[in-house]
């Protein structure tokens, strides 16, 4: 192992979009608590697309602070896409995504990482305890995801540490750091909780409300559609071309029977006919392009994962 990755053990993700007012704040709270551990710490912000002062205030921090690192967006490109930037440039093994408007406090990190340190646990979400003014969202957000995925946790959408593996793995799709929890468990990372106080922002205001909500529900119903079906897509579009072509076959049957018994023509079954063998092989030739996306996707599953397997051995080594 590198000595500079030797020299961290907990790498604590920020993103920040016009935060200059919450982040020396921040990074006090930081380093009171850091002072204290055993562990060594690095807070790596990154800074995406900020319009106010930001940029100016972590400069003048960064002089203060030794283990603050910074990251910047030229443009705002969402906390999916910071983490992933954090990600790259983290030296730890072990992450934490961490908001910068001071609703949640540093000195409940160490409670966060404590069990990914010791093993216990490969991954630790925090559940909020207290009031807050997107309680209305989360409770939506967390009803549905319970409703589609089996997971072990309560709030998926709040503060957490892992294992670098787990973030390794994350599809890079903006807004699914929402659903790092249920991908991690679902490629069989153990997941956990604890409760963590929330308190009001210091600064600012949030940024989210009722509108994430319909892009929250299609990135689930993405998410759900990823893991039922992702690795063999022709399995679901497959059976609706199928059922579809069973349905025009049935009905162009009975058609010929009611027109042979009867003499009577039944136009309309005849549409439907036409309509079922249309949309069935529109189905079917979907399910066969989505086969091949996902054959090229687990090529580039397992060249990731030799991939991984070289740096491991070369950090061994070193």
């Amino acid at each position: 192992m590198s000595t500079l990755r030797a020299e961290i053990d907990v790498s604590v993700l920020v993103p920040a979009k016009d935060e200059a007012e919450n982040l020396p704040l921040f990074l006090r709270d930081c380093a009171a608590t850091f002072a204290a551990r055993p562990e060594r710490y690095e807070v790596i912000v990154i800074d995406d697309g900020s319009r106010d002062g930001t940029p100016i205030v972590l400069e003048e921090l960064r002089a203060q602070y030794p283990w603050l690192r910074i990251v910047r967006h030229r443009s705002q490109r969402g906390i999916a896409d910071a983490l992933r930037s954090g990600y790259l440039a983290a030296r730890g093994d072990v992450l934490v995504f961490y908001p910068a408007d001071n609703q949640f406090k540093p000195e409940d990190i160490p409670r966060l990482v404590a069990p990914v340190l010791a093993g216990e646990s490969d991954m630790v979400t925090g559940y909020k305890q207290g009031v807050y003014e997107k309680a209305f969202v989360s409770r939506i957000y967390n009803g549905l995801s319970r409703a589609l995925f089996e997971i072990p946790v309560r709030d998926l959408n709040n503060v957490k540490a892992y294992r670098r593996e787990i973030m390794a793995a994350q599809p890079v799709r903006p807004d699914w750091h929402r659903y790092m929890i249920v991908l991690a468990h679902a490629q069989g990372y153990s997941v956990s909780e604890i409760p963590v106080p929330l308190y009001p922002r210091h600064a600012g205001r949030s940024k989210f409300g009722l509108g994430r909500i319909p892009i929250g529900v299609i990135d689930m119903l993405a998410v759900w559609f990823e893991l039922r079906f992702g690795q063999k897509p022709l399995l679901l579009f497959g059976m609706l071309g199928a059922a579809l072509f069973a349905l025009g076959l049935a009905a162009g049957l009975g058609a010929l029977v009611v027109l042979g018994t009867m003499g009577i023509g039944l136009r309309w079954v005849w549409t439907l006919i036409q309509t079922c063998l249309l949309l069935g092989s529109v189905f079917f030739a979907t399910g066969l392009l989505g086969e091949q996306v996902a054959v090229l996707r687990a090529e580039q599953r397992e060249l990731r994962r030799r991939m991984e397997e070289i740096d491991a051995r070369e950090r061994g080594a070193a």
